[in-house]
């Protein structure tokens, strides 16, 4: 478990490598990220957790609570954390 004192842990760093590799397309939005971008781009790939650090600092390096998005989605998205699963396509 990390003692939460910021990105920069050893298990933190792992997840952000790990998640790199992978090249996954933004979670929030769906769209592709490009990983070679500078990481002050607002497309550029960042790591965004779930439950957010702040109200859940225990989860912040738990690979489960950690997805790949892109720097302008993770920041609207601000402190909220995710809940449920969305809307449903029809009605039951």
């Amino acid at each position: 478990m990390s003692d939460n004192r910021g990105r920069r842990t050893p298990a933190f760093e792992r997840i952000k490598a790990n998640l790199r590799a992978r090249r996954d397309p933004c979670w929030l939005c769906g769209q592709p990220i490009d990983y070679t971008l500078p990481w002050d781009d607002l497309e550029a790939f960042t790591v965004d957790h779930i439950k957010p650090r702040s109200t859940h600092p225990e989860m912040a390096d738990e690979p489960s609570n950690c997805l790949a998005a892109h720097a302008k989605c993770n920041k609207s998205r601000g402190n909220s954390a995710v809940t449920g699963l969305g809307t449903t396509s029809r009605d039951w």
